[in-house]
This record gives structure tokens, C-alpha cells and sequence, in this order.
């Protein structure tokens, strides 16, 4: 599998002129007379997106002319390299000393090399051999490796359940982790009852034979600094269990490990960077199968921190092994706790596909996430832990309900629920979607982080690292 680079330094590499729309006049005022009369006969007026050519007498490529849009269009658009990327010819290119001052290399480098990603896992694919000279004034090797965690995630996610099943997930974590020198740690199948993990056991336990069996996946690296511990919900494939998903919603269920893909992404980042911390993975790694061992509507359930949950649907699954994970990420008091899942549809219809909504009762770490989001291009939408909801979590015959009739706030009442195994400490839940239902630049159609990088971004001033 090729790996996201950046091409090395020529002086053959082609210049790259970015302007805005608002400086194009200016701007080609100071272009060599044949370029700016090109220009003008093309059209060329700085539009977002725009990509013009230029050559020399002898038909060789001289520069290219990208356009940054207004100010308007940039609230509307990211990723104006990646945009252009793929159009552009074969060769070497480099961005030219002079860019817009809203112009961000970093982002657009590494935009650039997000748009070189393709899933060719079952069909081949062409390669663009258009390559980036990484920018000057940015930082190669961490660009790299936050465009390889990307590749990671969404390599984990786009790939079927038939190849992506709870073994296969835990070989993915081994591999990150020997690539780090950290260590890995399952607990599997009949296992998980004897050490205490009766929720992730139970919602796996009908998907079969010892590949598709449950388990607790758990990495753990570093060995000094602030604790970081991450939960990615695992659900391999959901058929929503004897509450079963109809065809339509069951088509990308292969994505439901949304969440564990994104934290593993996460942790390559961390690793890569060589944080001071000390980071701990736990990954619930089931299928939510049907047949006869299938858990039921209407079973009570005891988790592993002792409260009992009532199940009133059993595709509500996702927060009922993430539970049992949360309490045991508790146990040895992490200064940050950390989940990352797809959810709930209730977040999809609140803010869509592209922003993704977390929770966190730490107003400093909001703000801090926040703005990091920004920063990286990585957006994301604060949701309420509304406490008055607690209420509809609590059925008469058992602590907790799996899912509260009603049908409403349902991404905020499952943050609710998880937050019940967390024992107040500081805490953040992300419920994502994980899928990019479009072509866009540098987000080519399929799985998708989200908020992987404005964490990553987060967590030095998180963490005071």
C-alpha cells in the first residue's frame, strides 16, 4: 500500500501562484505580460477552485495559476489544493514564496495529500502523479504522519465486514502497535464473563466462530506524563440484532467501528509524535449478529460496573459495550477519558455528516477542542450533556435504559447514558458519523475521521503537555 509524501525538493518542481479574487487583478498585474493575457483570455479571475495552466512557447508547463475565492466562498469550501490536485498534469510541483495571508500551508498540504488517498483494496485505482514539494516553513514528517493516521482511519473503516471483523480489527491494532513498540493486550469470547465484561459479551455473542467472537482490545504506550485513555466503539457490523435493521439502514453498517478506527487513527498521531503521556486504547470489538444466542428486547442486563440496563432495542448496542469499556477505563483514573463512536442517527439528523458533535461538561477543554478545530480544518459542534434529560434513561425495573422511547434528543440521552460509567472524571464522548457521503476535496467518498485531528491538535493544552 502506498504511504501519503511529499515529493523531494527539484528544481524542476513547477510554481504554484495562489491568489484571492480580490487580489487578482493585482496579482496578475505582476505576472510576465504572456501569462496575465492568458490569464484574461481564460477567465482566470481568483475563484475558489480555479486552476489555470501555463506554458511555455515550447508547450511545457511554466506555472499554475489557483484561485482562493473570496472570502465568502472560503466560509464555504476547505482543502483549495486538494481541490486542484487531481486536474493537475504529472510532475513536481511547489507553492511559490508569495501566498494569500489567509492562505494556510500546513492545511493545504496536507489537503494535498489527502486527495492522493483511494481505496484499492479490491479494485485498482489510478494514482494521481501530480507530487507536492512540501511547502516551506512546514513541518514534513508531521504533516506525513497526520495524513497516514487519516489513510489509516479510513482504510479501517471503508474496508467490508467480511475482512474487518473483530480479529481482523484486533491484527489492525497489533500492526499500529508494533510499528510503536507499544503493547496489546485481548481478552476473548468466554473470557470477557470470566473477567467481567458480561455487556460486551452479550451483544457479541451470536456473531460465531472464534474471528467474529467478542473481545476487549486493549493497547497501552508510553511511560511517563499525563494518562490519556481512548474508547473506540468496535461494532464490527450491525444488523441491529433481533431488532433488526431494515435493508437500507443496514447497507454501510460496516462502518459502525467508526469509532475505534478513529481513536486508533488518533493514537498514531500521538505515537507518531511521541507525546509525553502515557496513552491506553480499549476497543470493544464485537458483531451485533442474529441467531440463536442473540441477545433479546426486554433482557435485563448487569454491567461490569454493577448498574442494570433494561433493553428496549437491541440495536442500541453501541453504548452498551462502550459501557462496559468506560468502566474500565475508570478504574485506574485516567486525567482524561475519551470515546469516540457512530452513535446515534439522532447526531446525523442534528448536524449532518460533516461536523462532529462531542460532549463535555469542561468548559476549557470545549473552548480549547474548539479552536484547535479551526486550526485544522477538523470541524466539530459541541452538543449538551443536558442533565434534566437523565430522566429518560431511567426505566421502572432497572438502573438504565438502552433506549428511551420518544424519540427525541437520542444523541444526548446515549452521552447521558455513557457518562453514567465514567465516574465524573473528566471526560469527553464524540458521536460521529465516520462516512463522507460525497466526493469532496480531500475527503474523496467513503470513511472519514472526525475530530481525530482537532483532539490531537487539543491535547498539549489539554493535557499541559
Amino acid at each position: 500500500m502506498p504511504t501519503p509524501s511529499f515529493a523531494l525538493p527539484t528544481e524542476a518542481a513547477i510554481a504554484i501562484h495562489v491568489t484571492t479574487a480580490d487580489q487578482c487583478k493585482e496579482f496578475l498585474a505582476d505576472q510576465p505580460d504572456a501569462v496575465r493575457t492568458w490569464a484574461q483570455v481564460q477567465g482566470f479571475s481568483g475563484g475558489w477552485g480555479q486552476c489555470l495552466t501555463v506554458s511555455t512557447p515550447e508547450g511545457n508547463i511554466d506555472r499554475v495559476l489557483v484561485g482562493f475565492g473570496t472570502a465568502a466562498q472560503r466560509k464555504r469550501q476547505r482543502f483549495v489544493l486538494a481541490a486542484v490536485a487531481e486536474t493537475l498534469p504529472a510532475g513536481t510541483y511547489n507553492l511559490s514564496e508569495r501566498m494569500p495571508a489567509s492562505f494556510d500551508k500546513n492545511i493545504e498540504a496536507y489537503g494535498w495529500l489527502m486527495s492522493q488517498y483511494r481505496f484499492d483494496r479490491y479494485k485498482s485505482s489510478a494514482q494521481s502523479d501530480a507530487q507536492l514539494v512540501a511547502p516551506v516553513g512546514v513541518d514534513r514528517t508531521a504533516i506525513e504522519a497526520l495524513a497516514a493516521a487519516e489513510w489509516l482511519i479510513r482504510d479501517l473503516i471503508n474496508t467490508p465486514a467480511e475482512d474487518m471483523g473483530p480479529a481482523a480489527l484486533q491484527e489492525a491494532v497489533e500492526r499500529l502497535a508494533n510499528t510503536h513498540d507499544a503493547s496489546v493486550k485481548t481478552i476473548l469470547g468466554e473470557d470477557l464473563l470470566t473477567e467481567n465484561f458480561p455487556l460486551i459479551h452479550t451483544v457479541g455473542r451470536a456473531a460465531g466462530d472464534e474471528d467474529r467472537a467478542p473481545r476487549l482490545i486493549e493497547m497501552r504506550w508510553g511511560s511517563a506524563g499525563p494518562t490519556l485513555t481512548l474508547v473506540g466503539k468496535g461494532v464490527c457490523f450491525d444488523t441491529g440484532g433481533l431488532n433488526l435493521k431494515p435493508g437500507g439502514s443496514m447497507g454501510l453498517m460496516k462502518k459502525d467501528m467508526g469509532g475505534a478506527a478513529n481513536v486508533l487513527g488518533l493514537a498514531s498521531m500521538i505515537m507518531s509524535a511521541k507525546l509525553p503521556l502515557r496513552l491506553r486504547v480499549l476497543i470493544p470489538a464485537v458483531e451485533n449478529a442474529v441467531s440463536g444466542p442473540a441477545f433479546r428486547p426486554g433482557d435485563v442486563l448487569t454491567s461490569r460496573k454493577g448498574l442494570t440496563i433494561e433493553v428496549n432495542n437491541t440495536d442500541a448496542e453501541g453504548r452498551l459495550v462502550l459501557a462496559d469499556a468506560l468502566a474500565l477505563a475508570t478504574e485506574d483514573r485516567p486525567d482524561l477519558l475519551i470515546s469516540m463512536a457512530t452513535l446515534t442517527g439522532a447526531a446525523r439528523v442534528a448536524v449532518g455528516a460533516d461536523l462532529a458533535p462531542f460532549y463535555t461538561d469542561n468548559e476549557g477543554d470545549a473552548a480549547t477542542l474548539s479552536q484547535s478545530a479551526i486550526t485544522m480544518a477538523d470541524p466539530v459542534w459541541r452538543m449538551p450533556f443536558h442533565t434534566p434529560y437523565e430522566s429518560q434513561i431511567e426505566p421502572a425495573i432497572a438502573d438504565l435504559d438502552n433506549a428511551p422511547s420518544g424519540g427525541l434528543a437520542g444523541s444526548i440521552t446515549a452521552a447521558l447514558f455513557l457518562r453514567r460509567f465514567t465516574d465524573d472524571l473528566r471526560y469527553m464522548h464524540f458521536d460521529i458519523y465516520g462516512w463522507n457521503q460525497s466526493n469532496q476535496p480531500a475527503r474523496r467518498k467513503g470513511g472519514v475521521g472526525q475530530g481525530a485531528r482537532a483532539l490531537f491538535a487539543a491535547l498539549p493544552n489539554m493535557l499541559k503537555l
